[in-house]
């Protein structure tokens, strides 16, 4: 699926501090993207749908990498418009150990703050965004919802922080 041109906000750019939130895991716990800030690195992955075939397969590409993420100081976070009870199924029976957060509500409040909205669809499009310690955006790159992000870049970007 083509995402229509002016469908979304603009998006965050490099460079800018991260707009700051809180949304629910998957176990209902609130997670504030500034209380990482002085810690960690934060890696923001929106994704459009639980239990689809493409964020199946980013979301465990990214699993596999999770530990080494985790050793060079970055945590990630996943995040897409479905309930926190949608999130805690598909992390539970697809095994992911990282927190998806539910964008749920305001819908898609978070990701139209980041310019990853499809307001036509009310879902994420593939954006990734790198969020140094300092709470400032250092890498994004936003796909279409039918267009696969590869780990391997995500990798080269935490080298490059």
């Amino acid at each position: 699926m083509a995402v229509a041109v002016g469908d979304t906000a603009p998006e965050v750019p490099v460079g800018e501090l991260a707009p700051d939130f809180e949304l629910p895991d998957q176990h209902g716990q609130p997670v504030r993207l500034s209380s990482f800030r002085g810690e960690r690195a934060v890696l923001l992955v929106f994704f459009p749908w639980a239990f689809t075939g493409i964020c199946g397969t980013e979301l465990h590409a990214l699993e596999k990498v999770q530990a080494e993420l985790a050793e060079r100081g970055v945590t990630v976070l996943a995040l897409s418009t479905d309930s926190m009870y949608v999130q805690r199924v598909f992390a539970d029976r697809e095994g992911f150990t990282f927190q998806l957060l539910a964008d749920f509500w305001p819908h898609g409040g978070v990701a139209a703050a980041y310019g990853a909205l499809v307001g036509s669809v009310g879902v994420a499009r593939r954006a990734t965004f790198l969020v140094d310690r300092e709470g400032v955006v250092r890498w994004r790159v936003l796909n279409d919802i039918g267009q696969e992000r590869r780990v391997e870049d995500v990798l080269d970007a935490v080298d490059a922080l």
